[in-house]
């Protein structure tokens, strides 16, 4: 049976039509919001008035600047929130499900992450489980970050943060297990610093963190390719004083290697499906106009030739319209407040009231002005341990 012009051209607006709805898909608009220069008081109202996709983002951010206040009942609360919506985003997200569409771009869809930021939302967790006295929850979130670095469905590459490794071993040691297996990773993981060996007496924990994590930016003929701009800080190590002891943290983990490397290979995100379909269907779009408009004008009119033309022009003028429609710009939403190194340190010291000096040291172990910090600390009764966040950060 032959294609007729106007069956083509029926094909054609009916096609245009279900693109143009299928990118119209409604969203809550975004409420504006008077900025306070505070990041709590900022991040709240983002929370509460911003895009519902990007709640998740705004928890992580406002999490982590209530840690480096004490905060950490809030920062809890955020947390919370922000890891059951995760959570959930694997079950019938309706966004996510519309981003994984080739018509949707990837940052209409509720926020996640990439896999360091997913680590870092379990890690804090896990601290604040710990200093609530709740270590098996500590070593449960520890877990959940490894598997966030791991590459579960494929086997492919495994998790390879120090820190969680040495931390899930300490943990278990502590609670009556064999943390060996654990323990011995981290050390093997090594790539900037060796941990120190596991005391399971150790009653005072130092979680450490600094500098600026790394930020994500575009790149790609589409800019489809999410790559990455390396963090930074001043600091290199922290060297803690209490009483007459000192312990020196060096940085176990870099953020901004784990942003960049699976498994210790280096690599970019592309989003190369939605690239590669975009590129075709434009490629292609193109060959059929052409290929039509050359067959149709050196053709008499009503001709089979000329059908078969007018029949290439539209199926051409669609392929076009959903390249058009193909967004696979990569999503650049970052939790841009995430530190560049992370460490830790423990001290054994008797209950009771402690002095406490935090010096921040630079590439030559020299103390950096303005950021050393003196406390007091109340050491808790055992088995209880006692748990300070330590951030450059730190307000």
């Amino acid at each position: 049976m032959p294609v007729t012009a106007p069956f083509m051209k029926t094909l054609a607006s009916s096609c245009l039509a279900g693109v143009v709805l299928a990118g119209c898909a409604t969203t809550r608009p975004a409420s504006s919001w008077q900025r306070t220069g505070d990041p709590i008081a900022d991040g709240k109202a983002a929370i509460e008035h911003g895009p519902k996709r990007d709640r998740v983002l705004w928890e992580y951010r406002t999490a982590a600047a209530a840690m480096r206040r004490g905060q950490f009942a809030e920062a809890k609360q955020l947390l919370d929130d922000a890891l059951v919506t995760f959570g959930g985003i694997y079950g019938p997200d309706k966004d996510a499900k519309r981003a994984r569409s080739y018509f949707s771009p990837e940052a209409r869809k509720t926020f996640m992450g990439e896999p360091y930021e997913r680590v870092m939302a379990y890690y804090y967790r896990g601290i604040l489980y710990w200093i609530d006295g709740e270590l098996d929850n500590a070593r449960a979130c520890f877990r959940s970050a490894q598997v966030m670095d791991s590459d579960t469905e494929n086997k492919t590459y495994s998790s390879d943060y120090v820190l969680l490794d040495y931390l899930d071993g300490l943990a278990t040691t502590k609670l009556g297990g064999d943390g060996s297996d654990a323990l011995k990773r981290a050390a093997s993981e090594a790539r900037m610093a060796r941990p120190p060996e596991c005391d399971p007496k150790a009653n005072v924990l130092f979680f450490v963190e600094c500098g600026n994590g790394p930020t994500k930016y575009a790149t790609g003929q589409y800019a489809e390719q999410l790559r990455f701009l390396p963090g930074n800080s001043r600091v290199r190590s922290v060297r803690i004083k209490v009483d007459n002891e000192s312990v020196r943290a060096d940085p176990y983990d870099d953020l901004t290697f784990q942003a960049t490397t699976r498994g210790g290979r280096v690599m970019d995100h592309i989003l190369a499906n939605k690239a590669v379909f975009k590129s075709a269907t434009d490629t292609a779009g193109t060959a059929a106009i052409i290929g039509g408009a050359i067959m149709a004008g050196h053709q008499g009119h009503h001709s089979a030739a000329d059908e078969v033309g007018v029949g290439l022009l539209a199926a051409g003028v669609i392929s076009k319209i959903f390249s058009a429609a193909t967004t696979p710009a990569a999503d650049t939403r970052a939790w841009d407040n995430l530190p560049q190194y992370l460490s830790f340190a423990a001290l054994r010291l008797s209950p009771g009231q402690h002095s406490v000096t935090v010096e921040f040291l630079d590439a030559g172990g020299n103390p950096l002005p303005g950021l050393t910090r003196a406390v007091n600390i109340q050491v808790a009764d055992a088995p209880r341990d006692t748990v300070i966040f330590v951030s450059d950060k730190n307000q």
